[in-house]
């Protein structure tokens, strides 16, 4: 039989060794680090417009976030589960839903 105290100890020692991890984001995770890369401007091409707007039939309505996008990541127009999960057709070949 395992003694409290033992289980104890265990305990106390894997809350010493979360104490020691510093923070992820560091020490002021609300300023950018000296040097990093930033975004100046954004160019919408007609190839970007064209991936962002594949597999929606007209009307078009309720994307007027697209002109707000920036460079900022979106999932919009990017492929993501293929097969039947892919409704747009963003895959090569894709059929959409069944």
């Amino acid at each position: 039989m395992i003694h409290l105290s033992a289980v104890l100890a265990i305990l106390m020692l894997g809350v010493a060794v979360a104490e020691t991890i510093g923070p992820v984001a560091g020490l002021m995770p609300d300023v950018r680090p000296p040097g990093a890369p930033v975004i100046v401007s954004v160019e919408r091409t007609a190839n970007w417009q064209a991936q962002a707007l594949k597999g929606i039939s007209a009307p078009q309505t309720g994307l007027e976030f697209l002109r707000d996008q920036g460079a900022w990541y979106t999932p919009f127009n990017q492929p993501n589960m293929s097969g039947r999960y892919d409704i747009r057709g963003l895959y090569t070949g894709a059929t959409g839903k069944d």
